[in-house]
């Protein structure tokens, strides 16, 4: 009967999430583009026997890539499907593997949309990274002997407590995964409580560890700072929202002051933010250009508005300092692991409840400073810009921990090596403690 619930309000839902598309699609076109797959309908593939994975957007596509990369060399012979949500997701997917995957747009979770996805892609197994539950499409898969691993999974205190009344068929939905692969004894806990079978439930580690920093990306950061002037300081504002660039601005207000040189990058995190932002620079005098029309920063510009998807590793990779949006405002934080794997001191604000576990690590080894608001974001900017020791100390540190912290791909792809062999999965390689706390905890 929840089931039959849950599924009559996805369905009497759907109008006001089509109202919700178009009205994105107004700042940003291409939420009106391919609105059939979102309904399961699209050309057959002619796929069998798919190895299909699942990331919702930018973050965890960028997260997967060790991962996809490491299974198409473990299951050459597979077909790998990718799908995602939203459309910077999807241009990632497309820009990062091109015609190595086939990639479409996750159906809604309706029955009759659910069943022309599989009927179509056919997969042998799916991976679903962190934790995208829809009852749906999980229950769907069991029906269909579809084993699922969930993988770098995590869990808030929120998003636990947001489940509610649906609750149950959540717990149902996670009974039907072969097995949750936890990002932290934390995550492994919450998952155990929303019902996650304690057998099939172990602490793997977080995939974001073991993200691969390119020498050409390094050489690219490199090439722009060059062109901006190598002594100039530059601090960069990432994956910005609503209600922080301009506590962004002001605190880039006061850096000027002390450093009248100085060069803000801001990064909003989502495209329809693009203009506003632009203007909003402009608004409050500062000489700004932006990615897309000006290509690079000259020597008078102070606010650099990066309006393009893609590229936010190599504009990292150019500056000082970074802060880390959805941090400022009760958004719960972006990935940090990204500065930190380039050596990159790292700020953050108050709301970091969607990556604790990370947040918590490099603030302890000393990687990250958190600050409460604009006022504090740019007295921690500036001190850092004046001193060049306790910046590079900073971004060692970090790099120290992703080092201490890697192995998540390994560990993943055993769980699904057993996973497909229809053994019982054992997630291995993590340090005995760790396993020891997560029994403890799930025992309780």
């Amino acid at each position: 009967m929840l089931r039959f619930l849950y599924t009559l309000t996805m369905y009497l839902l759907t109008p006001v999430i089509l109202y919700r598309l178009a009205a994105r699609g107004l700042k940003y076109r291409r939420y009106f583009a391919r609105w059939r797959e979102r309904f399961g309908f699209f050309p057959d593939p002619g796929i069998r026997e798919s190895i299909w994975v699942h990331a919702v957007s930018v973050g965890e596509v960028n997260a997967a890539v060790p991962l996809v990369e490491a299974l198409m060399r473990a299951y050459p012979e597979s077909r790998f499907v990718v799908t995602t949500v939203t459309p910077t997701g999807s241009e990632r997917v497309q820009k990062l593997f091109g015609d190595r995957v086939f990639h479409v747009y996750l159906p809604y979770d309706l029955p009759a949309s659910v069943k022309r996805f599989f009927d179509r892609i056919r997969p042998r197994l799916a991976v679903i990274m962190e934790t995208e539950i829809w009852p749906n499409l999980f229950i769907e898969c069991r029906e269909r002997g579809i084993p699922i691993v969930v993988t770098n999974a995590r869990l808030s205190e929120r998003s636990l407590k947001g489940y509610g009344p649906v609750r149950p068929l959540a717990r149902r939905a996670i009974r039907c995964a072969s097995f949750v692969a936890a990002q932290s004894p934390t995550d492994a806990e919450r998952l155990r409580a929303l019902g996650a079978a304690v057998s099939r439930l172990d602490v793997v580690g977080n995939l974001k560890f073991d993200m691969e920093v390119p020498a050409s990306l390094v050489a690219s950061g490199a090439a722009l700072r060059d062109s901006w002037g190598v002594r100039r300081p530059v601090w960069i504002a990432a994956s910005t929202h609503e209600g922080e660039e301009m506590p962004v601005l002001k605190a880039h207000t006061a850096v000027l002051q002390r450093f009248p040189d100085a060069l803000l990058l801001i990064v909003p995190r989502h495209p329809e933010r693009f203009r506003a932002v632009a203007a909003a620079c402009r608004s409050l005098g500062f000489a700004t250009r932006t990615r897309s029309e000006d290509v690079r920063a000259d020597e008078r510009c102070q606010c650099f508005v990066v309006d393009t998807m893609g590229e936010l590793m190599q504009f990292y990779a150019a500056a000082d300092i970074a802060f880390v949006g959805g941090s400022l405002e009760p958004i719960g934080g972006h990935n940090l692991l990204e500065p930190a794997a380039l050596g990159r001191p790292v700020i953050v604000g108050p709301y970091t409840f969607n990556t604790e576990e990370v947040t918590d690590s490099l603030i302890d080894a000393n990687a990250v400073a958190r600050v409460a608001n604009a006022d504090e974001l740019g007295a921690v900017v500036i001190r850092l810009l004046a001193h060049d020791d306790e910046r590079i100390a900073m971004g060692d540190a970090a790099q120290a921990v992703l080092e201490r912290e890697r192995g998540a791909v390994q560990r993943t792809l055993r769980i699904v090596e057993q996973v497909l062999a229809n053994a019982p999965p054992r997630a291995g390689g993590m340090s005995a403690a760790a396993r020891s706390a997560e029994v403890t905890r799930a025992g309780r």
